[in-house]
């Protein structure tokens, strides 16, 4: 298992990160599948928006994108997150950018997986696992 993060255009720091790290690989086990290759890039609304274009048609800010290269069981892929947006997101949810940055790390996670979130059903269910994970984490 090889989880990386890289930043690019931001000189925000995640920190925790270590700890999120193990927790990022319970998830993926939690759902029988094995981490492999996954990176986590945390940038900006400048660099996100174009790759939401590019890839899925919509021109608007994200929090974040994941592209899944899986092989099998083995989880593998990128996870594109916009600091901007999850800090607009934090201080409409009143918790710490930290916190925000790990629940869209959870939610691309839960992407890679196979999980959805086009219907409010799917948004129910990821945001209830989410919920699940973060409390874990912060216990």
């Amino acid at each position: 298992m090889k989880i990386h993060i890289f930043y690019e255009g931001t000189k925000y720091r995640f920190r925790g990160w270590k700890k999120a790290v193990v927790l990022i690989e319970k998830i993926i086990r939690s759902e029988k599948r094995i981490p492999g290759e996954i990176n986590f890039v945390i940038t900006t609304d400048e660099v996100l928006i174009p790759i939401n274009s590019e890839f899925l048609n919509h021109n608007y800010n994200t929090d974040v994108i994941a592209f899944a290269s899986n092989s099998g069981r083995i989880i593998n892929g990128e996870i594109y997150i916009s600091k901007d947006t999850v800090k607009e997101n934090a201080i409409n949810y009143n918790v710490s950018l930290d916190s925000e940055i790990l629940r869209v790390m959870i939610h691309g996670i839960l992407h890679l997986t196979g999980y959805r979130d086009k219907t409010n059903r799917e948004k129910e269910i990821m945001h209830q696992i989410e919920d699940k994970w973060l409390a874990k984490h912060f216990d």
